[in-house]
């Protein structure tokens, strides 16, 4: 594995170094935006905080942080993993396509925003603690999960989740009570058939940070899914 000191190098001189190996670790980042943007067949270790827009447009490459990211990490990527350690800023997925996130913290706003699925391609973002306001904003297919792991004491979601969401499936574990979700969604209790298909992204995302499935599968799950593919029609047509 190439190691890559990032610390006194722009964006293009990281990405380049990057492109001349199969396997980096990439140490002494400090907010150096657009890392590992479009690469694929890269395994790519990072320690420190990388910038925005890591991995956008990513192809197939893997990456870990060890650390916590910026805003709009894997913006638009179509196939790879992004895996972090810590926390993630605003718009983690933004228009993502394909491929999976997993963040072992909390996520800021707009996670999951404008998430797409087509054919093989299922994006999976799995956040273990909280996510912030406007999740799964225009959510158009693919599968977000919010464990609520934090322990800060905030609630496990923002303000106004799943506006617009026309497509994909939204997990939450436990008490979503207090959540006031849009007209445009049904929230309801997870079934076996739901679970069977979240459970191997849970046991991907346990594994990769070294959690026990005890701890995820004690609470129950809330499956939120859209009422209609064209949500906005009752905004503008009369009942």
């Amino acid at each position: 594995m190439t190691n890559i000191n990032a610390a006194d190098m722009d964006h293009r001189a990281i990405n380049e170094a990057i492109r001349g190996t199969d396997s980096c670790r990439v140490t002494g980042c400090l907010g150096q935006r657009f890392i590992a943007s479009g690469m694929k067949d890269k395994r790519i270790e990072i320690t420190g905080t990388p910038g925005n827009a890591l991995g956008a447009y990513l192809a197939g490459a893997d990456i870990t942080v060890a650390g916590n990211v910026q805003d709009a990490v894997g913006d638009t990527m179509n196939g790879g993993s992004i895996t972090v350690s810590g926390s993630a800023g605003d718009a983690l997925g933004y228009a993502m396509r394909g491929g999976r996130i997993f963040i072992r913290g909390s996520a800021g706003y707009r996670a999951g925003i404008h998430m797409k699925a087509y054919g093989d391609q299922q994006p999976v973002i799995i956040i273990g603690g909280r996510a912030g306001s406007f999740l799964g904003e225009y959510q158009a297919g693919g599968t977000i999960a919010v464990l609520g792991l934090h322990e800060d004491g905030h609630p496990l979601l923002g303000n106004f989740p799943c506006t617009g969401m026309h497509g994909g499936k939204l997990y939450l574990r436990g008490d979503v009570g207090n959540v006031a979700f849009p007209p445009n969604v049904t929230a309801r209790p997870a079934t076996q058939e739901d679970m069977a298909e979240l459970l191997p992204h849970l046991q991907a995302w346990c594994d990769a940070f070294g959690v026990s499935m005890d701890r995820i599968t004690d609470k129950p799950f809330t499956v939120v899914v859209p009422d209609s593919a064209n949500p906005y029609k009752q905004m503008y047509v009369a009942n």
